[in-house]
């Protein structure tokens, strides 16, 4: 069943097109992504298909009201002082605003009321009739489960909550009205691996339709049931995920190229033809004269053989197929032998932190020449600081750090932080030592900057664009050591497969953050995985380290597994239930429901305890 079809949708802004000949159909149950490059207008197509924004062109049949739709958006305005519960309840409206006035009129009674007591007690009862009316205290205990879902302590201020728990937080909020459709805008961005997997084990078990955007080409390959690219002349549809779409894209480009040729080759012969008809017209008729019936047939004859086959070319010219237009490469020339140095930095029993506290603790590992370390861990394990270290814009505590005296190091935060707002891409690109205007217009080519885009000024990028510019320059200048931290954070899955392929060239060492599962499997060779303080490293790439991962969580003790599975279909039986009429038994439910919480907490927590051991 269709649940969502937009046909020949449009949008400008302010006289330039967003996107025309929009072609998009969802069914029920059906997990889709929708991909393109930053400014094909993803969040702007689907404010048209929510409503929030109108097309300008084109008609959208939605199987239920957007309004019953939910949004998971990338940034989201809240009151300071909400807590994580106010934001969960405030997905009902009516609901919250009730109970917020519930709760207020209680405190008042309870510091005495006043002269207005009797009013107040008043509005209490209607406020109260009303709230019961509509279920709010059955209500109250589904904010309870998805809090518990989501783990999230409904205490917390949402202001001060991660991105991956402010992620958490919204889809908490979005299905408190059971939504039929979710769509979620880049819902990955921020998030950890580990989270990033828990929201993909999710959303595979919701039971509602999804539409989602992403640059995560893992992700989209393990949850999309479809690939939906969007560009400013329309919309591509492909059965499967990433890699799927990928392969019919080069089966398309190569079936395109054949075709190309084979018109390209009827083209030269047409027009072979045409030059050799013209010329025995033109001898033809230059011998006959008016005397030479014969020759004068003859001439007519081949006027009207070029004749036809000029016809035949305007009509292989209106059919026309477009050679596929081939990306420039990433065209790299480093000098050989520059640094000949086996060991760049040694970390002795190195802490490090801010302030009075130490993040990490006893970091000792050795940097080598051709190292391509990933950092891993979850968000606030540290991996920021660690780089900071290595970069030299931390000094360790205790411990020692020893760099290499001709060690040159380029670290990317600091070089996008470094950009001049007011040069242009192609200044900023000339800067660099033995830099010329054809070779750095080449290189910026490379990296989807093209033509006259090379003249535009860094201070009217986006930050997508700013993250080009600052990694172009990075790689390019003299660093033997890269420190990358997120660099393609804000990057369209085009550009992301540039950097794949310009680090893959390197010749330095490079250490790495991402959160690109995609970009960590390609470039690695050792892995740092971070947790409770420590720096555990591990040989081999990123995916070796996954195996190594899997292999442990199959060998934990399956008592605590079996307990642990046990007790989360009893948390999910005791939210279920009715709310008891007495207030005795409402007490005796919410005490085994904390009762449960607290064990499934601890098992959980001694479950990822005997996983960091066996590291």
């Amino acid at each position: 069943m269709v649940v969502l079809k937009a046909e020949n949708l449009k949008k400008e802004w302010n006289g330039k097109r967003v996107f025309e000949n929009v072609h998009l159909e969802v069914e029920q149950g059906e997990r889709v992504a929708l991909i393109g490059q930053n400014g094909a207008g993803k969040t702007t197509l689907l404010g048209c298909l929510t409503g929030r924004i109108p097309p300008d062109g084109g008609t959208i049949f939605r199987r239920w009201p957007a309004e019953r739709w939910e949004l998971v958006e990338q940034h989201l305005t809240v009151p300071e002082d909400w807590s994580v519960r106010d934001f969960v309840e405030s997905g009902s409206t009516e609901l919250h605003r009730l109970k917020r006035e519930r709760v207020r009129l209680e405190q008042w009674m309870a510091d005495g009321g006043g002269e207005r007591m009797q009013e107040h007690v008043v509005r209490y009862g209607s406020v109260l009739e009303r709230f019961q009316l509509l279920g709010g205290y059955e209500w109250e205990l589904e904010v309870e489960a998805q809090l518990t879902r989501f783990r999230l302590s409904g205490e917390a201020l949402y202001s001060r909550l991660s991105g991956g728990q402010k992620t958490r937080a919204q889809l908490a909020r979005a299905l408190m009205g059971d939504p039929p459709l979710l769509l979620l805008d880049e819902p990955t961005n921020h998030l950890d691996v580990e989270t990033a997997d828990w929201l993909g084990e999710w959303i595979r078990s919701y039971r509602g339709t999804v539409l989602f955007v992403s640059h995560d080409r893992e992700w989209i390959d393990r949850l999309a049931d479809k690939t939906v690219e969007l560009t400013p002349k329309g919309t591509r549809t492909y059965r499967g995920g990433y890699t799927d779409f990928r392969r019919e894209r080069e089966r398309e480009r190569k079936e395109q190229e054949a075709l190309y040729k084979k018109q390209q080759q009827q083209k030269r012969k047409l027009e072979e033809a045409i030059r050799r008809y013209r010329e025995w017209y033109a001898k033809a008729h230059t011998t006959a004269g008016e005397r030479n019936p014969f020759l004068k047939k003859r001439a007519e004859k081949n006027r009207t053989r070029f004749q036809a086959k000029e016809r035949a070319l305007e009509r292989l010219e209106q059919e026309k197929v477009e050679r596929p237009k081939e990306d420039p490469r990433v065209q790299v020339r480093f000098e050989e032998g520059t640094f000949e140095a086996r060991h760049l930095i040694r970390l002795e029993g190195a802490d490090v932190g801010y302030g009075e506290e130490t993040v990490l603790k006893n970091i000792t590992f050795t940097l080598s020449r051709g190292d391509r370390m990933v950092v891993v861990g979850p968000n606030g394990s540290g991996k920021t600081t660690l780089l900071k270290l290595l970069a030299g814009k931390l000094d360790p505590r205790t411990g020692t750090v020893i760099r290499h005296p001709a060690l040159r190091v380029g670290y990317f935060a600091q070089e996008l932080e470094n950009l001049k707002e007011d040069e242009t891409i192609l200044e900023s690109l000339l800067r660099l030592p033995g830099m010329t205007q054809g070779e750095a217009r080449n290189i910026l080519a490379a990296f989807l900057f093209r033509k006259e885009e090379v003249h535009r000024k860094i201070g009217s990028l986006s930050m997508g664009e700013r993250c080009r510019v600052a990694f172009v320059n990075l790689y390019f200048s003299e660093a033997n050591l890269m420190v990358l931290d997120e660099p393609t954070n804000y990057l369209d899955i085009p550009t992301r497969e540039r950097i794949e392929e310009a680090l893959l060239q390197y010749p330095g060492a490079m250490v790495l953050v991402s959160h690109d599962r995609t970009l960590l499997k390609k470039v690695s060779n050792r892995v740092a995985h971070l947790r409770n303080g420590r720096v555990e490293i591990y040989p081999g790439g990123y995916g070796e380290y996954l195996t190594r991962l899997k292999d442990r969580a199959r060998s934990a003790d399956p008592e605590t597994e079996r307990r642990i599975r046990s007790l989360e279909l009893e948390l999910s039986r005791l939210m279920a239930e009715e709310e008891p009429e007495t207030e005795e038994d409402k007490g005796i439910l919410y005490d085994r429901i904390r009762e449960v919480k607290v064990e499934l907490m601890r098992l959980k927590a001694l479950k990822e305890a005997e996983h960091s051991s066996h590291g």
